[in-house]
């Protein structure tokens, strides 16, 4: 007597994290996930903190100018809301959300969604970033991309700020910051 296998075919979700410094290519790399889940006739949603319109109000766009369209939010529970038949979730600048990002995260990927995060890992100070420790911590799959250091070319670990602030939160490009590899970084702070 033949017994046929049984397969198990729930859908089985998951979190992928993106991290680095700015200018690594996170979002490239986001947007790159998303496409090809888009190719393979996912349903797929990505979303990205209201405060963040650098580039656009409506649309995820890289350091390149590769983009795609997304939903602003003002709260991680807002992606919940908004993503009940979402196979792919994608959100972008991770660091800007809410302490119930992970929460929200685990959600997803306990009901089958595969939730792709990208987000920087450090603040220009060198200190974790927001939620991304905890995001770190939960994911399955972690991609650490890295810059090129403007002050000698090796792989940049840190966002140095360019500009005088001392808030946390500050919006900017390569007006702004740049990124630099370890050695730079503390030999700048001397």
């Amino acid at each position: 007597m033949f017994i046929e296998p049984q397969i198990k075919t729930e859908k089985r979700g998951w979190i992928e994290v993106i991290c680095g410094s700015m200018f690594s290519g996170k979002t490239e790399e986001l947007i790159r996930r998303l496409k090809r889940a888009k190719f393979a006739n996912k349903k797929v949603e990505i979303f990205k903190p209201q405060l963040d319109n650098r580039y656009h109000d409506e649309m995820v766009v890289s350091h390149d100018k590769n983009s795609i369209l997304s939903t602003p939010v003002s709260s991680s529970e807002n992606i919940l809301l908004l993503s009940s038949d979402i196979e792919v979730v994608g959100i972008d600048e991770a660091q800007f959300f809410d302490d119930q990002l992970p929460e929200v995260c685990n959600v997803l990927a306990n009901r089958g969604v595969r939730v792709i995060v990208a987000g920087l890992d450090m603040d220009y100070t060198g200190k974790p970033f927001g939620v991304i420790p905890q995001l770190l911590a939960i994911a399955e799959f972690i991609t650490k991309v890295q810059a090129v250091c403007m002050q000698c070319g090796n792989p940049s670990l840190y966002s140095h700020r360019l500009v005088g602030s001392d808030k946390q939160v500050l919006l900017g490009e390569k007006e702004s910051y740049e990124p630099l590899c370890r050695y730079c970084y503390h030999d700048l702070k001397k």
